[in-house]
């Protein structure tokens, strides 16, 4: 899990500011406060589950988080108990992919409650029981782990968003029974997650096997490569976005509290000099809302021109402020809206970014 530390260097400033408050008292001079910054959204928590092909290094996990922050979710935190083990590029690498594990092990001996309770995710993604299948452990006992830890994990949040992967192909050397174990037990994964699933916590099977060979994809017939680490981010990533694209409830009220909305950005497309971008509102309350305002700041000097199902103003500094259209503002709990965008950019700006925020109006006002 992520930990931070608390600077001393604060402490030694304040008694400075003091001293020069009380020099410049008789003067005349005074300080004016200074302005902070209203506390940002908590981001979403994701952790990613399994075992050695999850955690032991797991450099999908790499990649695929850098895929996001490309992608303009940077408000994203990967946990776990477990710390990054390099990949030999920069990554959140919080985990929860523990070398050697069985899921019905974790199931039997209950050990995932502490690692939510050390964690609290919002979403986890899960690739568990390779080595179920290279035990020869039944389908139907693994499933049984599954629906456990899935019970767990909606103990801890009932709006728990579970992305659970149809494994990668196995074909290790001395196991010639665990190339068609996996197909077997592939096969039960959508329909046991079709009975699980809920509308309040779906479940979401992303497919992990077709296309990826352990010829190639790996280095020795399990744990995946440069290559197989590239197939199995770009598997997650549709699945991963969609869901955050949806909105994760986080601590939504009660249906009498005002409406609370997030706001989200992406890039659609680029070109030399600008890019499309698009921004998701979703209402985050138990509230209905009546309307919405969000606050696009883009990264690097680009400046939004064109906008399509809002309106919008820009301030000279480049901040777009974007009301929703007539046809788009009523939100229910839970709903989105969508808006999209052309901006200009400087030859010298880096990938698309923007900051976005966005404010609700509930209905009854």
């Amino acid at each position: 899990m992520r930990r931070t530390r608390r600077s001393s260097s604060r402490l030694r400033i304040i008694p400075v500011l003091g001293l020069l408050a009380a020099l410049l008292l008789p003067l005349g001079l005074t300080f004016a406060p200074r302005a902070t910054a209203a506390p940002a959204a908590d981001p979403v928590r994701v952790m990613p589950l399994g075992d050695s092909i999850t955690g032991s290094p797991g450099c999908w996990r790499a990649v695929l988080w850098n895929r996001l922050l490309n992608s303009g979710y940077t408000d994203v935190d990967f946990v776990g108990t477990l710390p990054p083990q390099g990949c030999g590029q920069a990554h959140d690498g919080d985990n929860e992919g523990h070398g050697g594990e069985l899921v019905t092990n974790v199931a039997d001996q209950n050990l995932l409650p502490g690692r939510l309770a050390a964690t609290r995710p919002d979403i986890v993604v899960m690739h568990f029981g390779t080595n179920d299948v290279w035990s020869s452990i039944a389908p139907d006992r693994i499933l049984a782990a599954y629906t456990k830890l899935v019970t767990q994990m909606r103990a801890s949040n009932p709006d728990m968003r579970i992305l659970v992967a149809q494994l990668i192909p196995m074909n290790p050397g001395s196991c010639a029974a665990c190339a068609q174990r996996v197909v077997d037990f592939n096969a039960r994964i959508p329909d046991w997650a079709r009975a699980t699933g809920t509308e309040r916590s779906p479940i979401t099977v992303v497919d992990q096997w077709t296309g990826f060979s352990t010829a190639t994809d790996t280095y020795d017939g399990v744990h995946p490569n440069a290559s197989g680490d590239d197939k199995i981010a770009a598997r997650w990533f549709p699945a991963l976005a969609a869901v955050l694209d949806a909105g994760v409830p986080q601590n939504p009220g009660d249906p009498g509290d005002p409406a609370a909305c997030t706001a989200r950005f992406r890039a659609v497309s680029t070109w030399q000099g600008g890019y499309q971008g698009e921004v998701t509102v979703t209402n985050t309350s138990a509230s209905a809302a009546s309307g919405w305002t969000a606050t696009v700041v883009p990264a690097d000097g680009a400046r939004i021109g064109q906008v399509w199902n809002g309106t919008h103003s820009t301030a000279a500094d480049g901040t777009a402020t974007v009301t929703n259209a007539a046809w788009n503002g009523a939100l229910g709990p839970g709903a989105s809206a969508t808006f999209g965008f052309v901006a200009t950019a400087p030859a010298t700006a880096g990938a698309p970014a923007a900051t976005v925020t966005c404010t609700a109006k509930s209905s009854a006002n």
